[in-house]
């Protein structure tokens, strides 16, 4: 493809010759010749120093290029506009595998492909377009909308909800019952989970990852969030539009999270509690009370992280600190009982 199609595809201008033929991607740690790459950050500039490319996307005010460019206003979004160029998604072909088991009362929607020993329960209905790789098993009631991907062995439980263009990487765990129990003279009680799962549109969540039924009512995730491999979300969370959770985050039952929300991984939770719109969690942070909407927080318990920042500064010089005092409390006078 030559440069200067890859640019009017990206909305972005050519610099230098773009009559040159691009043959794929890659990065610009692992440079390949005859391939495109991005430089996103003017302070990497460095990196396009002999840079073994045949082109390269730049910031309109970036640095010169010792290759061909394109300018445009976003480097890695046009980038990934040129990876689905040269790499175009692959659905599976259309139909049921002889070794599925669809029940009679299912509908499967135009285009369904079916994989090696799925399984479809009563009464489920998938839209168009859906594929149910090998080992996916949907319980009965289950309804999911146009585009649903589900990769190998996935499990919806029963009467789960799921919109148009939804994606469950391998593994993932949707609509199982949530951690409801209580202590009961002679041992503990389980409280029945008769909520559900609704999982919005154009959600993706990645590889076992598990999404807990309410106890009651609805566990919901919202329009357009993503969740990383190993997320647990449980029973009756309402995660908001457009969040972004990283690997091995936990919400504990009942979190509310915001429009925007964005965690780093291994953040925790507590339970009962908001979140608001637009908040950030530094990777491994715990979550004891609501936060306010457009902060940025991290430690444990999770707080400003200005302040979280100066309290991890000051943790380094404790010993330093000690050391002065006492030897303060020494020339005072002072005893280590503290007369």
């Amino acid at each position: 493809m030559r440069l200067a199609d890859i640019a009017a595809r990206v909305g972005g201008t050519v610099e230098g010759d773009g009559s040159v033929e691009i043959t794929g991607v890659s990065s610009i740690e692992a440079p390949q010749p005859g391939t495109i790459t991005f430089l996103a950050d003017p302070k990497h500039a460095a990196r396009l120093a002999g840079l073994a490319v045949g082109a390269v996307l730049l910031p309109i005010d970036g640095p010169a290029a010792p290759v061909p460019a394109i300018r445009v206003a976003h480097p890695h979004l046009a980038f990934v506009d040129v990876i689905e160029q040269f790499h175009p998604a692959v659905r599976p072909l259309p139909g049921v595998h002889a070794t599925a088991v669809v029940a009679p009362t299912a509908r499967l929607g135009a285009r369904a492909s079916i994989g090696p020993h799925a399984v479809v329960g009563d009464g489920v209905v998938l839209g168009d377009d859906c594929a149910l790789h090998a080992g996916v098993v949907l319980y009965p009631g289950v309804r999911a909308g146009n585009g649903f991907t589900a990769y190998a062995r996935v499990v919806v439980r029963e009467d789960v909800r799921i919109g148009d263009r939804v994606t469950l990487h391998a593994g993932v765990v949707v609509g199982s019952d949530g951690f409801g129990y209580v202590p009961a003279p002679g041992g503990i009680r389980k409280i029945p989970q008769i909520g559900t799962v609704v999982i919005e549109d154009d959600v993706e969540v990645g590889a076992n990852a598990t999404i807990d039924r309410a106890a009651l009512g609805i566990t919901r995730i919202g329009r357009g969030t993503k969740i990383d491999n190993l997320v647990t979300v449980a029973h009756g969370c309402e995660v908001g539009a457009y969040c972004m959770l990283a690997a091995q985050t936990g919400l504990g039952g009942g979190t509310t999270l915001g429009t925007g929300v964005l965690f780093g991984g291994q953040v925790g939770a507590a339970g009962h509690l908001t979140v608001g719109a637009g908040v950030k969690v530094a990777a491994k942070s715990g979550i004891s009370n609501d936060l306010d909407a457009g902060g940025t927080y991290g430690g444990i318990p999770a707080i400003e992280i200005g302040q979280w920042r100066r309290g991890m500064t000051a943790l380094k010089r404790l010993g330093e600190l000690l050391r002065r005092v006492r030897r303060l409390e020494r020339k005072v006078g002072v005893t280590e009982d503290g007369e």
